[in-house]
């Protein structure tokens, strides 16, 4: 038994009770951690609320085209492409700031470099040099997402038994939604009675506040991912030249499809010489859409399933225990177990089912994805909502009906189980894409469903008048819905990640979700701008039923696995 060194009695003794319950709350909110945490859900869903959202707003009323907005919109693929850095945001020292820790260093970095990003922002006029805003937007989008790999990070490591991981998690989650209130209603508020670039300025200054958050915060230690090595080290592995060459094709094929997306971002918002013309998105994502994606999913796929045939043959493996490395090898470590040993771990396990879900994963969210970034100028510009009414409508209840969409996807998963649940968040939003081309073509339907229901009369009593009522159906729909399918998602790529690889699977599979809307975008943008909001509207509700087949087509091949399981 343990014995206190003060005063000799048993250290178990010395103990007071844990606290249980509302108790156990109070104690944990009372910790800096829980504080910090707070403070780091607001530092992460500010930079994301402004610069996903509030941004196109801003582009939209100064007269920016929609198919430009698409474009660069294409500054979200930060977002879903973190996990590619994230190696170097795990082990690189930063010179100066490593005093202040492992994790605080690059956050406090990020948060000053999107303090700086944001107030450039806001002394830069889109309308005269959009090639710059789009660079400044972009360095903001990369550090945003540079931060939320370090606070992921933070969260995980200094969860204890008073501030346990879930309530790090929810703490975060909460101060992520005041962000968002905050990035999206806030701001819209405010610049219905200011100019925009006194609105990113005043944001900018509420990011800077962030970084005495982070100087407040406790940190870990560094250490060496002894695991890892230890993994990839065994006998039986491949050999580190032949990781490297598996390694190097696949960060080949990443690198070209981020320069090509890179080069037309570039040449799209280049000014354009006398006479000449902008570069086609729609002809771009035709001619080489298909070629990223296959870049950046299908040939990492093919290079995965030739490292489990190399290993299922034992050629190119290694005969002993390899204990060599160094920093250079541990990059490289990370990189491979990031991009190919959760590709190769499926592959492997699910064969030639692994097609299914990743075309089930690259359409599921399709329908919203692909056009998002045009809610602002759609509500603002083509329907002429004011900014107040469009920050309660879409920012606060909106928020609010999401939530509520949420918890009804946790509710039907548990009820009527996880494939049904699935399919009912495939179906819902390209329904709600019809909803808003009818919003966009004067909201007959709509109304005649409040009428029918005798919701505009609901309406006028709280004060909603006719257009005010049509918006807010539309988006109590829509929230649900993707709210809903959200929920049916992260269900689903939870159950089909592997548990030895649970995060760096989740963390690829779940990017991949906006990989292809985001790509879209920009086609939906230059449609809007030819053809109008409501053709558009229906052609992508139209494109939902690739996504409900794939749902399909996955819940035959998940029963039939089942089913043999059982006789086997």
């Amino acid at each position: 038994m343990a014995i206190s060194a003060q005063n000799n009695t048993p250290a178990d003794a010395e103990k007071p009770p844990r606290p249980k319950g509302l108790a156990l709350l109070r104690v944990a909110l009372s910790t800096r951690k829980a504080g910090c945490m707070l403070g780091f859900g607001f530092s992460s869903g500010l930079p994301f609320a402004l610069l996903i959202g509030t941004l196109n707003a801003w582009l939209g009323e100064v007269g920016i085209k929609l198919a430009t907005i698409g474009v660069l919109s294409w500054i979200g693929l930060s977002y879903s492409f973190k996990f590619l850095w994230a190696p170097l945001v795990d082990r690189l020292k930063l010179p100066g700031l490593e005093a202040l820790g492992r994790r605080r260093s690059w956050i406090i970095l990020c948060q000053a470099v999107l303090a700086c990003a944001i107030a450039g922002l806001a002394i830069t006029d889109p309308t005269r040099a959009i090639g710059t805003f789009a660079i400044i937007a972009f360095i903001a989008a990369f550090a945003s997402a540079t931060q939320d790999i370090a606070l992921d990070a933070w969260r995980i490591e200094n969860a204890d038994e008073d501030t346990s991981l879930e309530l790090l998690t929810a703490l975060y989650q909460f101060g992520y939604r005041t962000a968002s209130i905050v990035g999206g209603a806030l701001a819209l508020m405010l610049a219905a009675r200011m100019p925009w670039p006194q609105v990113f300025g005043a944001m900018a200054g509420l990011m800077a506040v962030m970084t005495l958050v982070t100087l407040r915060a406790p940190d870990t230690e560094r250490t060496i991912t002894a695991r890892l090595h230890a993994d990839l080290g065994q006998p039986g592995e491949l050999a580190p030249g032949v990781r490297a060459v598996l390694l190097f094709i696949v960060l080949a094929s990443w690198v070209w499809a981020i320069a090509t997306i890179a080069h037309f971002m570039i040449a799209m918002l280049a000014p354009v010489a006398p006479g000449g013309k902008l570069p086609s998105v729609a002809e771009f994502t035709k001619t080489q859409g298909p070629w990223i994606v296959g870049a950046t999913v299908f040939v990492p796929l093919i290079v995965a399933s030739v490292a489990n045939h190399l290993k299922a043959r034992a050629m190119g493996v290694l005969a002993v225990e390899d204990h060599a490395h160094g920093p250079s090898r541990t990059i490289a470590n990370h990189i491979y177990a990031a991009l190919v040993t959760p590709l190769a771990e499926l592959a492997g396990r699910l064969r030639a089912g692994v097609l299914v879900v990743l075309g089930f994963i690259l359409t599921y969210a399709f329908c919203y994805n692909i056009w998002s970034s045009f809610a602002f100028p759609f509500y603002l510009d083509y329907l002429h909502y004011t900014k107040d009414q469009v920050a309660f409508a879409s920012k606060i209840f909106g928020i609010i009906m999401t939530m509520f969409g949420i918890s009804l996807g946790g509710y039907l998963f548990l009820r009527i189980g996880r494939f049904p649940t699935v399919l009912l968040g495939a179906m819902l939003p390209p329904l709600g894409n019809l909803l808003y081309a009818d919003l966009a073509d004067g909201g007959h339907v709509i109304d005649a469903f409040a009428h029918v229901l005798m919701l505009d009369r609901l309406g006028a009593a709280l004060g909603a008048d006719a257009r005010m009522l049509r918006l807010l159906l539309a988006i109590v729909y829509e929230n649900i819905a993707t709210g809903l399918a959200g929920t049916a998602f992260v269900a689903y790529v939870s159950s089909v990640v592997s548990k030895r690889y649970t995060a760096i699977q989740y963390a690829l599979l779940s990017s991949l979700t906006f990989l292809v809307g985001t790509l879209g975008r920009g086609v939906a943008g230059e449609a809007f701008d030819t053809y109008g909001y409501g053709p558009v509207f229906r052609a992508t509700a139209l494109a939902g039923v690739v996504s409900v087949s794939f749902v399909l087509m996955e819940w035959v091949r998940v029963t039939r696995a089942e089913a043999r399981a059982v006789k086997g």
